[in-house]
């Protein structure tokens, strides 16, 4: 790093003046305040093409309502403009579930409101392509992955197609794009032809006219293009335009890609729009420990940029003090987008890694010897997978615990009960806590642990490993509204309680639980909800977490909220649309005084 201390990625023709730089490779434009931290996108990104030689500079929460001078301010780059919303869904970021304007963007100094656009990837996208049309943009982020192919938007109330079609990006990276933005800088800086490119794996594109002959697509049907019906051929969906005509054949297409999405090797897919089509290329395959420790050991300064001196971001301040083990999930829950946005399969980073980075922590000023969470999507996935991988490359399941734990997936809980020792014997940590999710349906069944490492885990989470409260998502009692969820039977959560009051009475411990609950999701009545706030086992419970479904692009609970339809049978689906009986639902989440702690 040279003498301008965490400027070198620029955000400012100054900063780019001082580091002595005559051209740019790529800039990048975010939604967010930049953060030179591993927990955001652009910071990873960039980070990783400046080990390659690439000279990066970003421009964070452009102002697109003036004379557009932040999008002309650093000039035209050598390669390629490259963008995404921020860490969240523009539209999330802005709206409530019950689509009121939020007052708050945690991703923004001070949390100030109203740093960016809704729709940004789509606002940015066209403001550049007015301004330097010649220069390809390339899209990322949680905002263009989730909506790389048709999909439903709940703010809209409608179906629309893939944000290539809306933007005008040339390209869409989907997913944690370290690797596939690598490959792809090195072919546009190499000049490579029009079809080179588009052989680059997790890239998606829209393209006019007909498909190439090349190209022997699967129809979602079950027969073939003139090809083979061979499992690695592409997959022709049904149009954008026919999935409006029919919610069915929408259903049927989501079921299709999330299918797909979840296979070890998933294939090619083809997605017909207006005259023309999307093509979506298979990811790459689940990164190695080797690949993503050397995405973490990248040199970030792990703080804001020097501009945001005196300002404070309230998202910097969640995870400033957090350490990520590893990447992906396998719980399959149809609510949430990050097994279609991280993957199926858990990436796992080395503990040399990982206590590498604990140190570096450790040494900072601002650090006070607590580890905030250390952990990811799903905390106890760490270093998880099925024990045979060859079964793993040939299995179609969604979810390796739903609708029953698979039988090849090793349980054992002692890699990151050996991790959580490490850390903890780090000098200068004095805890290490576990704020991200837990699955305990990973240790437990309604009849007690799978294996002693499940009970030697919770113990740990408890005593050591909690601050003052453990968070769990059950997400509803009713077993009938858990299988629309795909989560497990509340009797597991019913064990966990017992085991939980068990080791906080034999230790003399006083640390709380707080289940999570989702209102108004498919599937769901007040009546289920009535029964939810009577169950027995919530008596004496931190009652304060419960959460409206808000239909988010590409999971199977915004097909059923749209469809009316479940997309894994099509058999039709309760859902609750009327805002003021969804309201009921959440407010029925209150109603009984002695679930309240």
């Amino acid at each position: 790093m040279n003498s301008l201390t965490g400027c070198d990625i620029p955000t400012s023709v100054k900063e780019v003046q001082k580091l002595g730089w005559d051209y740019i490779d790529v800039i990048f434009f975010t939604g967010d305040a930049f953060v030179d931290h591993p927990s955001f996108g652009t910071a990873c990104i960039a980070r990783y093409l400046q080990k390659y030689g690439y000279r990066v500079a970003v421009v964070p929460q452009p102002n697109w309502r003036d004379d557009l001078r932040d999008f002309r301010k650093l000039g035209r780059p050598r390669l390629y403009f490259a963008l995404n919303s921020g860490a969240m869904d523009s539209m999330v970021n802005h709206y409530t579930a019950a689509r009121r304007l939020r007052h708050n963007d945690a991703y923004t100094p001070e949390g100030k409101f109203g740093q960016r656009p809704d729709r940004a990837v789509i606002v940015y996208t066209k403001i550049l392509k007015q301004l330097w049309p010649d220069v390809p943009v390339v899209i990322g982020g949680v905002e263009a992955s989730l909506r790389r192919l048709t999909h439903y938007d709940y703010w809209d109330d409608r179906l629309m197609p893939s944000i290539l079609v809306d933007s005008g990006a040339d390209w869409l990276c989907y997913g944690m794009g370290e690797r596939p933005m690598l490959e792809l800088t090195r072919a546009i800086e190499a000049g490579r032809n029009l079809r080179q490119l588009e052989q680059i794996p997790q890239l998606a594109f829209l393209r006019a006219g007909k498909m190439p002959k090349y190209l022997t697509p699967l129809h979602p049907q079950g027969g073939t293009g003139e090809g083979s019906p061979d499992a690695a051929a592409p997959i022709l969906l049904q149009s954008y335009e026919e999935c409006c005509r029919s919610k069915r054949a929408f259903a049927q297409n989501f079921h299709l890609i999330e299918t797909n999405a979840n296979l070890l090797q998933p294939a090619l897919l083809i997605e017909p729009v207006g005259e023309g089509y999307v093509q979506v290329n298979p990811p790459y395959p689940p990164a190695t420990t080797e690949e993503m420790d050397e995405c973490w050991d990248l040199p970030f300064t792990k703080l804001p940029h020097p501009r945001y001196a005196g300002k404070r971001i309230p998202a910097y301040d969640m995870i400033k003090d957090s350490i990520i083990t590893h990447r992906g999930c396998f719980g399959g829950c149809n609510f949430c987008t990050i097994a279609a946005h991280q993957g199926k399969f858990i990436q796992s980073r080395s503990e040399k890694s990982i206590l590498a980075e604990v140190r570096r922590l450790a040494a900072m000023p601002t650090f006070h010897g607590n580890i905030s969470d250390l952990g990811a999507p799903t905390a106890n996935m760490y270093g998880m997978g099925g024990k045979d991988k060859s079964r793993c490359a040939l299995c179609k399941r969604k979810s390796c615990l739903f609708p029953a734990a698979c039988v090849n997936l090793d349980f054992s809980h002692k890699r990151v009960l050996a991790l959580y020792e490490k850390v903890l014997a780090v000098p200068g940590v004095r805890h290490a806590y576990v704020g991200s999710g837990v699955r305990y349906d990973l240790f437990l069944t309604p009849e007690g642990f799978r294996d002693e490492s499940g009970r030697d885990y919770l113990r740990a989470l408890i005593l050591k490993h909690t601050s003052g409260r453990l968070k769990v998502a059950p997400e509803h009692t009713e077993d009938g509204v858990l299988q629309y969820m795909a989560k497990p039977s509340f009797k597991f959560f019913e064990r966990l309680r017992r085991e939980f009051d068990a080791i906080n009475r034999a230790e003399g411990t006083h640390v709380g639980i707080v289940p999570y609950f989702i209102s108004s999701h498919p599937g769901c009545t007040m009546q289920d909800m009535q029964r939810l706030s009577k169950n027995p086992t919530l008596r004496g419970v931190w009652m304060e977490q419960v959460q409206d479904f808000t239909p988010t692009p590409m999971t199977t609970s915004s097909v059923m909220y749209w469809t009316g339809l479940d997309p894994r049978t099509l058999r039709p689906v309760f859902v609750e649309r009327d805002p003021a009986k969804k309201n009921a639902q959440k407010s029925k989440f209150f109603a009984k005084p002695d679930n309240l702690h």
